[in-house]
């Protein structure tokens, strides 16, 4: 292979000692250094974007007029595989390319840099020169977000894409920069509660329609939106609000754009050559080879830029399990047996227990979590007792189930009450995530509140309900924008959210029962501390099929904090409703998803109910209680 860059800007940033007293290149001198490449060659250098790419650097020079021939690249001596140059004159704001010219097959392409900082706007395809110099001002978070980020903190996710979050229709229905968007989406967050925003991928991607799932610039945010310096004011705005930022990440595809990855030097250098292991069927995407160190150290490098460079608080890892199976989406005959004949990526298990190694080695704050489909074991527990080393793992079979028990009429739950209560029996088996996320709004599927059954008066119910269900259920919590609100449309990545529901009480009240939630959530260990621990939870009665109600209790670290949860999932009220208690004493009705302020018909407790000596649910104490339609109430045990 032949490697030359269109445009004076291949270079490797060097310090003062490797330029004259004029300013000058001091020509054969190189940045990286002999541990550098030992690390490179050995597969365990995992700050590539320090050595490799290009770097700005301030001395004179000209243009090259993009021809090919003008600054070629050559290869080390060292056996690294490494090609370098050292090109004068390139200033901030510099589009350019690597021009390929491959000794294989007389393969000609423009490629962009794999590891810039910065892209052109699609459909231009340049990479930038940039540099990523930025004052950043969240050292209180950075101190403390150890706390924040804790597995026995409060994670209430809001996932949010960046494009069609709000737009600005007097303009075109233009995208907000990431500096407009940095503050009404913080004001936002911070008035409904969430504890992070989740931003689907932001990394550089030519397909808009994509939703950054495609992506080719794995070190630079998307142009569409701003620059670095903007996307990191972005990320430092919500930090200083109190707001932790997680990137969902892809490593396991990529596209075929000319451009980027593919077949990049007129071989499949980031991809595996046979299409059996190399193509993805269900994305007409390609596989990375996580055969090869380059490969990994590549990604695991992108991973520790985004921590390092831009201070986000962890990662979502996209199609873990695509990576895990290697018949994933293909029929018999459209796949390899690993060397054991079993289905499972050797090489992606390496990968990932790597990755997670590495992050949590230099970045013991943040957390990973994975959305990986199937029931693979172990996913969040650490590597040395076998596990992948995820801090998390989406509980997508809880997903599933709630979803389809609650678009069912309330007539028939009662032949499907399992499908509610067999997630505790798992509950404990990951440290799990409740997603309700942009998946399940798309390709026809509907919004939230459209998967509800029922006259709009029982659908918001009914969605008021299956959130309830979700932060009063052990695990961390996320929610895709607009179903805070009960949103009608399904979501379209090409328009904004339906902001002006708002003006109609039942999104108000949806909208403000999310608010509370949050805020209760929020302020009662009883319902994070111990979400990922059996200690934590205590079924009071889940056999009442019959009449569609559960109940169960909530625990924190403390033994005085318990939660009582109790759901009527039928739209029929239920009246002096014995349910057993641990303890006797008031308990206090904190939050009744019926009430008025939410839109709902103003069943309820009067505030809560004095605990009597009437043994119930096995218990020698009892409350009776009147339970809501379609509702759930929360009770506090005052001691």
């Amino acid at each position: 292979m032949l490697c030359k860059p269109r445009e004076e800007r291949v270079s490797v940033d060097m310090p003062e000692k490797m330029k004259d007293k004029t300013g000058n290149v001091l020509h054969g001198v190189s940045l990286l250094t002999d541990h550098d490449v030992y690390l490179f060659k050995e597969g365990n250098h995992f700050k590539l974007y320090d050595k490799l790419g290009s770097h700005p650097m301030t001395i004179d020079g000209r243009n090259n007029g993009w021809k090919p021939d003008v600054h070629p690249l050559k290869v080390r001596e060292d056996e690294s595989g490494i090609w370098e140059a050292f090109v004068p004159g390139v200033e901030k704001g510099t589009p350019y390319k690597y021009h390929i010219a491959s000794r294989y097959n007389n393969y000609r392409v423009d490629k962009g840099d794999p590891l810039a900082f910065y892209w052109e706007t699609p459909p231009r395809t340049a990479s930038v020169a940039w540099d990523l110099s930025y004052e950043w001002g969240d050292d209180e978070w950075m101190k403390d977000r150890h706390k924040f980020n804790a597995s026995d903190a409060p994670f209430a996710i809001y996932e949010v894409h960046l494009g069609s979050w709000k737009r600005c229709p007097e303009e075109g229905n233009r995208f907000l920069t990431y500096i407009e968007i940095a503050h009404s989406l913080t004001e936002y967050v911070k008035e409904i509660g969430f504890t992070h925003v989740e931003l689907l991928p932001v990394m550089e991607h030519p397909f808009y329609g994509s939703w950054g799932y495609q992506t080719v610039g794995y070190f630079a945010p998307t142009s569409r939106y701003g620059t670095p310096q903007d996307f990191m004011y972005l990320i430092d705005y919500l930090h200083k609000n109190g707001i932790g930022v997680i990137l969902d990440w892809v490593p396991s595809h990529f596209p075929t754009d000319e451009h980027g990855l593919a077949y990049f030097d007129g071989t499949h250098l980031y991809e595996h050559a046979d299409r059996r292991k190399g193509y993805h069927p269900d994305w007409d995407t390609y596989i990375f080879n996580l055969g090869r160190n380059e490969v990994k150290e590549f990604l695991i490098s992108s991973g520790h830029f985004w921590l390092d460079k831009y201070h986000v608080d962890g990662f979502r890892v996209d199609a873990v399990a695509s990576m895990l199976y290697l018949d994933y989406g293909r029929n018999d005959g459209e796949w390899i047996p690993n060397k054991y004949g079993g289905n499972e990526s050797i090489k992606a298990i390496t990968f990932l227990k790597r990755f997670n190694e590495a992050v949590y080695r230099d970045f013991p704050d943040v957390q990973t979590i994975a959305e990986e489909s199937t029931a693979w074991p172990m996913v969040s527990q650490p590597t040395y007792v076998g596990g992948l080393g995820f801090g998390m793992k989406w509980n997508m079979g809880w997903m599933h189930d709630t979803l389809d028990y609650f678009s069912k009429d309330p007539l028939y739950r009662k032949y499907h009450h399992n499908q509610l209560t067999f997630s505790i029996w798992y509950a404990f088996s990951e440290n799990f995530l409740l997603p309700l996320s942009h998946d399940e709004v798309v390709h026809g599927k509907g919004a939230l509140v459209g998967k509800m059954p029922g006259n709009e008066e029982q659908k918001s119910a009914n969605l008021r309900l299956l959130l309830g269900y979700m932060y009063s259920h052990p695990g961390k919590k996320l929610l895709f924008m607009g179903g805070e609100f009960g949103q009608w449309r399904e979501w379209n990545h090409d328009e904004s959210l339906e902001w002006h529901a708002l003006q109609y009480p039942s999104h108000q009240g949806i909208q403000r029962w999310v608010k509370d939630l949050n805020l209760f959530y929020r302020n009662e260990p009883a319902m994070y501390e111990l979400d990922f621990a059996m200690e934590g939870f205590e079924w009071i009665d889940f056999h009442d099929w019959e009449h569609g109600i559960i109940s169960f209790i909530r625990k924190g670290k403390n033994t005085d904090d318990i939660i009582l949860v109790i759901y009527n999932l039928t739209p029929i009220p239920r009246y002096n409703y014995r349910v057993g208690v641990p303890r006797s004493g008031f308990w206090k009705e904190v939050i009744n998803s019926d009430s008025e302020v939410y839109g709902g018909s103003g069943h309820g407790n009067l505030g809560g109910v004095e605990a009597t000596p009437v043994p119930a649910h096995g218990r020698d104490y009892s409350i009776s209680l009147t339970l809501p339609p379609l509702g759930v109430l929360f009770f506090k045990s005052e001691t």
